[in-house]
């Protein structure tokens, strides 16, 4: 639990010329229609491996997007778009068009508005079921999570609200302490959320209970896959504070999302007797190697002294890399958006969603466009069940699997 609350000096934001940032802008994208971009997942596979599952047909599929709340869209915030682009009537439909043809289990949604009004009633007709929770305060958009009904059944949810920080700080009144920190988050992301929200309109900044009191939000829930191994999973969709300069304020939001998700995973092995997998997903608004990206992956000694709950990897950095960005402005380019997963767990990655590189025609003149309806992209996987977890301890699937290589090696 959260007990001081550090503040960190404050900085300029700016473009770094560092591999987090790239700039992919060239001239101004014509108004002309533009043909759906069809997603393409790239498979992990190489040859038999011995440890797949025993289950036939346990695959399923993850996708994390935000999909820019239209609450934020306004012609001044991108300049760069073509105005059709930007309309509610032909947005909402490319938004929507996107969700289905990325064909997965689980949509793990940012930036959701227009829930009640467009998206529950039209993703229900595709055979999805719905979780969503909007942020607190005056905010319309919220985090959700769309799930195919045939392909799993939610047993436990639970809701996120980072201003419950607020009450778990403790300091002098008189004075708040800060120190000089040479860890600077380069996140400078010049997005309609940044223009739209003004820290001051909470009151002092230096106040730790202004300071914490973001409004956002995030989502937990436990699934019962329907595929043969009935395998239970946990997974979140998150939306972390976006401002550069008050990297303090992001990683007590991580902190908490890891003890909450630590709480909730027991609920759910107490509660089903099983060890269920975990699948955390989202908009960190947290560049690769940045301290928030690195608490969460629990990379560095600092991370590890300040007891993190949990072990997660990246879906995407232990497959390859991070892509080099999964947000597209011309304030700021480059990857915010992550998928992670227990570094321990019955799951296996069998494929990910490939996403455009830096001379991609459709991403050229910067996001939202005729091609892609939001500022950021879409990001996700396909994941395989290696073994039946109920009434199992994880490491005795571990031994199983080791002694499953063993016994393969010697034949």
């Amino acid at each position: 639990m959260l007990r001081t609350l550090t503040l960190l000096p404050r900085f300029p934001s700016y473009i770094s010329n560092s591999s987090s940032c790239c700039r992919v802008f060239k001239r101004k994208m014509s108004a002309k229609p533009a043909a759906p971009i069809c997603p393409k997942f790239v498979s992990l596979e190489v040859g038999e491996d011995p440890t797949t599952s025993l289950f036939k047909d346990s695959r399923f599929r993850v996708v994390s997007y935000n999909i820019l709340a239209q609450v934020y869209v306004k012609s001044s915030y991108f300049p760069h778009s073509p105005s059709s682009s930007l309309k509610w009537k032909a947005r909402s439909q490319a938004v929507l068009t996107d969700l289905k043809n990325l064909n997965a289990d689980f949509l793990c949604i940012q930036e959701l508005d227009e829930y009640d009004t467009f998206y529950k009633s039209n993703m229900e007709s595709h055979g999805y079921s719905c979780i969503y929770v909007q942020r607190d305060g005056q905010k319309r958009d919220g985090c959700g999570i769309f799930y195919k009904s045939r392909s799993a059944e939610l047993v436990l949810h639970e809701e996120i609200h980072y201003n419950d920080l607020v009450t778990s700080v403790d300091y002098d009144t008189s004075s708040v302490e800060t120190e000089d920190n040479d860890t600077k988050d380069q996140t400078s992301k010049a997005t309609p959320e940044v223009k739209a929200t003004n820290n001051s309109d909470h009151g002092d900044p230096n106040d730790p209970r202004v300071r914490l009191k973001r409004d956002c939000v995030g989502v937990l829930a436990a699934f019962k896959l329907s595929n043969p191994s009935q395998h239970l999973v946990v997974v979140a969709s998150t939306h972390i504070y976006w401002d550069p300069e008050w990297i303090d304020v992001k990683l007590a939001q991580v902190k908490y999302l890891l003890l909450r998700l630590t709480q909730f995973k027991e609920l759910v092995s107490n509660k089903y007797c099983c060890t269920p997998s975990v699948i955390v997903t989202g908009d960190f608004n947290s560049t690769p190697g940045d301290e928030v990206y690195r608490y969460l992956v629990s990379a560095n000694a600092a991370a590890e002294s300040s007891g993190s709950p949990y072990k997660l990897c990246s879906l995407y950095g232990t497959n390859g890399g991070e892509p080099p960005f999964t947000n597209v402005t011309p304030g700021f380019t480059g990857t915010l958006d992550y998928i992670f997963l227990s570094s321990r767990g019955y799951l296996k990655p069998v494929s990910l969603l490939e996403l455009p590189g830096p001379e991609s025609a459709d991403i050229v003149d910067g996001l939202p466009n005729l091609h892609h309806p939001s500022d950021h992209l879409p990001i996700g996987g396909d994941f395989e069940v290696l073994r039946f977890s109920s009434s199992t301890k994880l490491h005795e699937v571990e031994d199983d699997l080791v002694k499953l290589k063993i016994e393969e090696q010697k034949d």
